[in-house]
C-alpha cells in the first residue's frame, strides 16, 4: 500500500485481482456508483430519522444525552443519532476511533484535529443540499479517493491488473449530482433509480439484493492463532511502546478475544500501522 490503510477489504481485493489477472489484463469495476447513486445503507438514515424533525433541536439533543447514559438497548442508538446534527454524527464510512479513544491510545500528539473540525468547511459548502447529499459529498471528497480508489489501484497493480472505473466518468457524475433524493433512496431501498435501470438487464434477485460490502473476517482471525499472538507481539514491540500506551492496546485485544467487545477494526487499524512502520522504518 506504501502508506497505512486500515481497510481490511484490501486483503480480499488483492486476491480477487490475483484471480482475475490469471485470465485478463484489464477489468471494469464499480467504484463510485455507491457514492454517486446512494448505495450505502447509511444513506437511508436521514429518511429513518425524518419523523423526528418536528421535535425542537434542543429537546432532541437532551434526549440524546440521556440515551447515552442508558445501557445498550433497542432504540438507544436511534435516539442518540436523532439528537446529533449531521455535521457531528456523520464523518464518513471510515470512522474508527473517537477523539477520546485516540487520546487514550497515543503517547504523543494527542491534540489532534477532530474529524468534525477537519470536515467543517466541507459541510459549510453544502448547507443548501439535503442531508443525504451532504453525506455523499463527504464520501466523494474523502472516502472515495482516500480509500476506495487507493486500494483498488494498489491491489490491482500489485497483480499487474488494470482497473477502469466507468462510473467515475464526468458525464455520469454530472447526471448523478442532479438527481433528487428520492431517486437515490426510496422505501428503505438504496440506489433506487440505479436498480430500476438495472432491472431491464438483470434478474430480480440481483437487482433487489441488499448492499453488501467486501467483508473480511478479521473479527474471527484476531481471536485465532497464530494471528492473535502475532498481533500481541506487535502491540508489545518497541515501536508500539514508542507511539502507544501498550496497556490500553492490550486491553483492546483482550476484550475482543474474550468476546466482550468487537474491537476488530480498531485492532486491525493499529496493527496495520505497526506492520507498515516495520516495513518502511526498521
Amino acid at each position: 500500500m506504501d502508506e497505512p490503510n486500515g481497510d481490511a477489504s484490501a486483503v480480499a481485493l488483492y486476491f480477487v485481482a490475483k484471480e482475475a489477472a490469471k485470465h485478463v489484463k484489464v477489468v471494469l469495476s464499480g467504484e463510485g456508483s455507491d457514492e454517486f447513486f446512494g448505495g450505502y445503507n447509511i444513506y437511508l438514515e436521514p429518511e429513518a430519522l425524518r419523523w423526528m424533525n418536528w421535535i425542537p433541536k434542543k429537546i432532541r439533543r437532551k434526549a440524546a444525552r440521556a440515551a447515552e447514559k442508558l445501557p445498550d438497548m433497542k432504540g438507544r442508538n436511534y435516539l442518540i443519532r436523532a439528537g446529533i446534527p449531521i455535521e457531528e454524527r456523520y464523518i464518513g464510512n471510515a470512522h474508527i476511533f473517537s477523539n477520546y479513544e485516540i487520546q487514550q491510545l497515543l503517547k504523543h500528539n494527542t491534540n489532534v484535529t477532530s474529524s468534525e473540525q477537519f470536515l467543517k468547511n466541507q459541510y459549510e459548502d453544502t448547507l443548501e443540499l439535503d442531508t443525504m447529499s451532504r453525506m455523499q459529498q463527504i464520501d466523494i471528497n474523502n472516502w472515495l479517493p482516500g480509500d476506495i480508489l487507493q486500494k483498488a489501484d494498489r491491489m490491482s497493480m500489485a497483480n499487474s491488473l488494470e482497473v477502469r472505473v466507468p462510473y467515475l466518468d464526468y458525464d455520469v457524475f454530472e447526471l448523478a449530482r442532479k438527481l433528487p433524493e428520492n431517486a437515490k433512496t426510496r422505501k428503505h431501498q438504496t440506489k433506487y433509480l440505479f436498480r430500476q435501470v438495472a432491472a431491464k438487464k438483470l434478474p430480480s434477485q440481483i437487482v433487489n439484493r441488499k448492499k453488501l460490502g467486501f467483508p473480511v473476517p478479521i473479527r474471527v482471525w484476531i481471536k485465532e492463532e497464530p494471528w492473535r499472538s502475532e498481533i500481541e507481539k506487535a502491540f508489545t514491540s518497541e515501536t508500539a511502546r514508542y507511539f502507544f500506551h501498550v496497556k490500553n492496546l492490550l486491553e483492546l485485544l483482550e476484550k475482543h478475544v474474550k468476546g466482550e467487545q468487537d474491537n476488530s477494526r480498531q485492532i486491525w487499524t493499529v496493527y496495520m500501522f505497526l506492520v507498515w512502520h516495520q516495513v518502511y522504518f526498521t
